[in-house]
């Protein structure tokens, strides 16, 4: 049974009746017990809401979350209710981030996994490595004429530079600024110089220390192609071929344009991690493809794509790599874009799990895979920080350019200490150029703002435009997701999870029926491309299920009713559009009073700003309920809380080829129920033949926490692309998905 009491929810357990699924036997008993409560804010109107008229207290306001200063917790962005009505149990999410393995999954239903770290036979014989001239070459007679020409000093500077290059370290891209000069004549010797014998670097002019000075920097050139042939810019150059900036100068017509690999990452966000590959490729982040970002705090693997680039030359980059892989190589026609996904598989485990017993451990994990959960948008859709993404999209759907800048720049509570007192000093100085000096280049909105607005003072709409579209287009997203999530909490608060109700929207199934409207997402309306999209407060991206993304739906009259032809897996909800359809009942009504709250309007924009209007968005549509595909799960037992309990793919392949030819002895010991058989593994002897009641070994005299067995559960499963894993554990476990939460529960252990 689920109450609130007070401003805490709390779960109370009735009796030790078997439970079934539904968690229906649980009604009575003699004694009741109340497990550890999860604390919400304000939880007299978030939870089990008695109309839709109590969903507009939730409404975003920039004054009320500005005035708690705290991150965002799940009924802030409308995440209410569950399905079943079975009790929870405590678990830890991602207390290791080996806890949560993520693999993608393909267009065409394959699960992408990291198999090998070699190059296929075909690639070594073709491509033997060819370095470039400029890697293998001596300089001492260029570097003698140099001397002769700029001095000891910048010689010196030169050649280190030349050696950085030579000897590919991670800092061969960083430019030199040779000794100022205000010979004009000089500095275009020193130009011709470069030009003429060191082609494979690139000089420009740039400011000296006296304001009749210059000085000349010289950088790598990242494109590699010295400006010949069909890389010109200029036509005169490159002749009747067109102009691509990209790849290789020198490939094969037979060979496919893009090369395709796997991408293994732990603890890495997918940005960070391209941006490193590509700074020891030499390439621009930007010239990698890829379907979708992944988890941060994971082990993740999917595809990535680079026009034209050899194969052996990232293979290399492995030994130097840390906590990232690249392997699977293939030669492909196309590059992969934003989408391209059916979605992803799932391995998260569960530690120090504590239940009233197994029984609810086992009906909790089969009610999951047999029934599902609300699909709601995860909180990760709303960013990390204590000033949520849907209240930007609001203030812009809105036209309030001033206020979404400030919400984005302004300083916030929770981030880092640096990144704090960088916001603080911009708010207090406005000095755009000493912030740039300070921001770390992962905070894109917020550089590209301050750029533009060095450039066009004042001009906060043009800021806004100044962000990469798809990062600047998530803020509305958000917001769409906001009001979707309370429409959601709505339909199952007030009709169930289990029957379709007259009015309800579904999709259609091919039966001819009318009424139906085709829809594509807002997110691919208009293409997209790889831009930047890292941001501090924002690490996910929107990957929709392709069938939500051109789908006929309607809305169920009495006669379907009657046929029985629609069941609870067919009901959708709209993401507002100019387009979109809405159910025929009063779940609608939560749409408008949110929105009307918020001092927005689903049929008309204030403003002319096509990118900030809902209605100039044509909306999309989202399963109420998702059930996870291909469920597995399993309860094990454990001692060492630093011993992973589920295998990545890196380490598959390195039980295939231990390091060194030894084999390293597993002596831990679990004792596992899979999909709730009861399964003991041993490699030292040890076979525990209880897991409930966990027995306490921190007696007196022994209080080694490494001694005390615990329990986990290690969940396996597939999830179509835009559903969130977080709130398939938050169906099982009752509590809250929030960082901050599983923290505190971490601590604890």
């Amino acid at each position: 049974m689920l109450c609130c009491l007070g401003n805490q929810t709390k779960l109370v357990v009735f009796g030790k009746k078997p439970l079934n699924p539904r968690g229906k036997r649980c009604v009575e008993a003699k004694h009741s017990r109340i497990l550890k409560p999860y604390p919400l804010r304000n939880c007299h109107h978030r939870f089990l809401l008695r109309d839709h008229h109590q969903h507009n207290r939730a409404a975003t306001t920039f004054a009320g979350v500005m005035a708690s200063g705290n991150n965002i917790e799940e009924p802030d962005v409308g995440i209410f209710c569950y399905i079943s009505q079975l009790p929870g149990f405590r678990g830890i999410l991602k207390q290791r981030y080996s806890d949560f393995i993520v693999n993608e999954v393909d267009l065409d239903g394959n699960v992408v996994h990291l198999t090998t770290l070699e190059l296929p036979l075909e690639m070594v014989e073709k491509e033997e490595l060819k370095l470039p001239d400029h890697l293998n070459k001596n300089y001492d007679a260029e570097m003698d004429l140099f001397r002769s020409l700029a001095g000891d000093s910048d010689a010196g500077c030169l050649k280190d530079l030349i050696g950085r290059i030579q000897s590919g370290a991670d800092n061969s891209t960083t430019p030199i600024v040779l000794s100022p000069s205000s010979d004009k004549a000089h500095r275009t010797a020193v130009h011709c110089f470069f030009k003429e014998k060191l082609k494979f670097l690139v000089t420009d002019t740039v400011d000296g220390p006296e304001p009749s000075s210059k000085c000349i920097r010289v950088r790598l050139d990242l494109g590699g192609n010295q400006n010949r042939g069909k890389f010109s810019r200029k036509r005169k150059d490159r002749g009747d071929k067109p102009f691509d900036s990209r790849g290789s100068e020198d490939w094969p017509e037979s060979r496919g344009k893009f090369l395709r690999f796997h991408l293994y990452k732990e603890n890495k966000d997918t940005q960070e991690t391209l941006r490193l590959i590509g700074k020891m490729l030499g390439i621009q982040p930007k010239s990698f493809g890829f379907a979708g970002t992944k988890d941060k705090r994971a082990v993740t693997t999917q595809r990535v794509t680079i026009f034209k680039h050899h194969a052996n030359r990232l293979a290399s980059l492995n030994e130097r790599l840390i906590g990232i892989k690249a392997g699977n190589f293939c030669y492909v026609n196309e590059g992969l874009l934003l989408g391209q996904l059916l979605g992803n598989r799932f391995t998260i485990t569960l530690r120090g799990v504590v239940a009233d017993s197994q029984e609810i451990i086992k009906a909790s994990s089969e009610a999951l895979g047999k029934y599902g959960f609300i699909n709601y948008f995860g909180l990760q859709r709303f960013g990390s920080g204590t000033v949520p993404t849907h209240l930007i999209g609001a203030a812009l759907l809105r036209g309030e350019w001033k206020t979404a800048v400030n919400l984005i720049l302004d300083p916030r509570k929770g981030e880092k200490d640096d990144v704090t007192k960088i916001r603080e000093y911009y708010k207090s100085t406005d000095d755009i150029d000493g912030t740039l000096k300070q921001l770390p280049h992962y905070m894109v909105a917020e550089r590209a703002i301050l750029q533009c607005l060095k450039k066009c003072p004042g001009n906060h709409l043009q800021a806004l435009l100044a962000i990469p579209r798809t990062l600047r287009m998530m803020y509305v997203h958000s917001y769409q997701s906001f009001l979707w999530n309370h429409a959601a909490s709505a339909r199952v608060q007030k009709y169930g999870a289990e029957e379709v109700v007259l009015g309800d929207l579904v999709y259609c199934k091919d039966d001819g029926s009318a009424a139906s409207v085709d829809i594509n997402s807002p997110d691919y309306e208009d293409g997209v491309s790889n831009e930047a999209l890292t941001s501090s407060n924002f690490d996910e991206l929107i990957e929709l299920n392709p069938e939500d993304r051109n789908h006929l739906v309607k809305v169920l009259n009495a006669d379907d009713l009657v046929n029985g032809n629609y069941t609870i897996k067919d009901v959708v909800l709209p993401l507002p559009g100019s387009r979109a359809t809405y159910p025929s009942n009063d779940i609608t009504d939560v749409y408008h009073d949110l929105t009307r709250k918020d001092k927005i309007s689903l049929t008309e924009s204030v403003h002319n700003v096509k990118e900030f209007s809902i209605t100039s968005m044509t909306g999309c549509y989202r399963r109420v309920l998702q059930k996870p595909l291909d469920f597995e799960w399993e309860i094990l037992t454990y001692t060492d809380g630093n011993r992973p309990l589920a295998e990545t793919d890196l380490d598959i392949i390195a039980k295939s080829k231990p390091a060194n030819g030894i084999q390293v002895e597993d002596t831990t010991t679990t004792t596992t129920t899979v999909n709730g058989t009861k399964v003991n593994h041993s490699n030292s002897g040890n076979i525990y033949e209880k897991l409930l009641p966990v027995p306490n070994n921190n007696t007196e005299g022994s209080s080694s926490p490494q001694a005390q067995v615990q329990m986990a559960l290690k969940l396996g499963f597939t999830l179509p692309a835009s559903c969130y894993a977080t709130m398939a554990i938050r169906e099982l476990l009752k509590t809250s998905t929030s960082v901050s939460f599983h923290k505190t529960l971490n601590h604890e252990t």
